[in-house]
């Protein structure tokens, strides 16, 4: 998942909800592998912290076919359903 927010409030807020369901990440690009119950509970609570005008939230969906790639010293996690960037 990835986020864009305007104001820095709503950035600690949306930060705190991504690391609780991400595996690694930056700032604001988040690694999940999410059930799709997780993946509908974590959007859920983005949007309650969302201002729609003016902020910006992408969850994206990779090829579940695609080979996950794990460089330095990171691990690939184990049959992931989801894996959103973001």
């Amino acid at each position: 998942s990835a986020y864009v927010m305007s104001a820095t409030k709503r950035c600690r807020k949306a930060w705190r909800i991504l690391n609780g369901y991400s595996t690694g990440g930056q700032k604001s690009f988040f690694e999940c592998f999410l059930t799709d119950c997780e993946k509908r509970d974590m959007v859920h609570k983005m949007i309650a912290v969302l201002d729609l005008q003016k902020d910006r939230f992408l969850v994206v969906a990779l090829d579940p076919r695609s080979a996950v790639r794990a460089y330095g010293i990171g691990e690939a996690p184990q049959n992931p359903r989801y894996f959103y960037a973001g």
